[in-house]
């Protein structure tokens, strides 16, 4: 059921968390899939309802900075607490993720059995309220199912999971619109695990440093999003080298196009990311485009690539990983 998110449907929300459900809450970035992260059994549930496989770890949200040591032990990372105080004082709330070495507080099953624990403070109103009626901490990955496309209004949530989400929060399409970018700060240096709805280049900035990429993980990820294939619609993906030319044969084929088009009109149907190549607006329309690429019942979708800058380092992240569906 969607409601407005007002606050009689906040209260109503945290009661429900507290009794071990879940529920859909918007954040900044995409629709999360939320339940109390100190409650084992309901972050199971989130497991089973996403279809999501055990091996792949939860972001815990909270709902500022000072909640930081109920879900990592700082203590841990000695003189290393420095670059979590800089990120965090600059970047929360925002969609950044911190990997950090976990509180005992948090199970296992969050952390999908490792000993660490991916953290952030979302900028969404929405969230932030919940988060303080709860006055708990949030396990909430994204509100779909694994590996499919990432809701960026409270439609999606209701279109990929169904009645086995009892209560989504309505807060609007979510602004940045692609997941947060998540950086592992549980080792020796600092290292990006995914690009994400900040840019690379400004936590650069912070760092002092340049912040080098950790490869994906097949097997065990430390964090959300590290799997070759992801993000991806039913229909079949093909990210184009290049702009599209004009394909005579495409009525079937729709179109995910980046910037002022050539002409496209022999495409079944085309979604534009961003006419005047704005990589902001870009981010924030692409999952929305891409789902309704996805309900015309095309034989595929060619997506223009973008240039892999700032924002659009994220979004070709995502293009590319939805475009490896279902290739060996």
């Amino acid at each position: 059921m969607i409601r407005a998110a007002d606050s009689a449907a906040i209260a109503d929300a945290a009661a429900l968390l507290r009794q071990g459900g879940l529920v859909g809450m918007p954040t900044e970035t995409v629709y999360g899939l939320a339940a109390d992260a100190f409650n084992a059994g309901a972050c199971a549930r989130i497991f089973e309802v996403k279809a999501r496989p055990t091996f792949d770890p939860l972001i815990v949200h909270i709902a500022a900075a000072s909640w930081l040591e109920r879900v990592a032990n700082l203590d841990a990372l000695g003189a290393r607490v420095d670059l979590v105080e800089r990120l965090v004082a600059r970047f929360w709330p925002g969609p950044l993720t911190l990997v950090l070495p976990k509180a005992a507080a948090v199970p296992s099953i969050v952390c999908s059995g490792l000993d660490t624990v991916a953290v952030r403070v979302p900028a969404h109103p929405v969230a932030l309220a919940l988060l303080g009626a709860l006055d708990r901490p949030l396990a909430a990955p994204s509100a779909n199912r694994f590996g499919e496309l990432s809701p960026t209004k409270a439609q999606h949530v209701v279109l990929g999971l169904g009645a086995s989400v009892p209560l989504v929060l309505d807060g609007g399409p979510c602004g940045v619109g692609v997941e947060s970018t998540i950086v592992d700060l549980s080792g020796p240096e600092p290292r990006l695990l995914r690009p994400g709805g900040l840019p690379r280049e400004v936590i650069e900035e912070v760092l002092g440093a340049r912040l080098p990429s950790g490869q994906p993980v097949l097997e065990r990820p430390l964090a959300p999003g590290q799997l070759a294939s992801h993000y991806a619609p039913g229909t079949p993906l093909r990210l184009l080298a290049k702009a599209a030319a004009v394909d005579a044969g495409a009525w079937n084929v729709g179109l995910l196009s980046f910037g002022a088009p050539p002409d496209h009109h022999h495409y079944g149907a085309v979604e534009q990311l961003s006419e005047d190549g704005n990589l902001a607006e870009a981010a924030a329309r692409l999952f929305d485009c891409l789902h309704r690429l996805d309900g015309l019942r095309l034989e595929r979708i060619d997506a223009e690539p973008v240039p892999a800058l700032g924002l659009g380092l994220a979004i070709m992240d995502r293009l590319q990983k939805a475009a490896a569906k279902g290739q060996p």
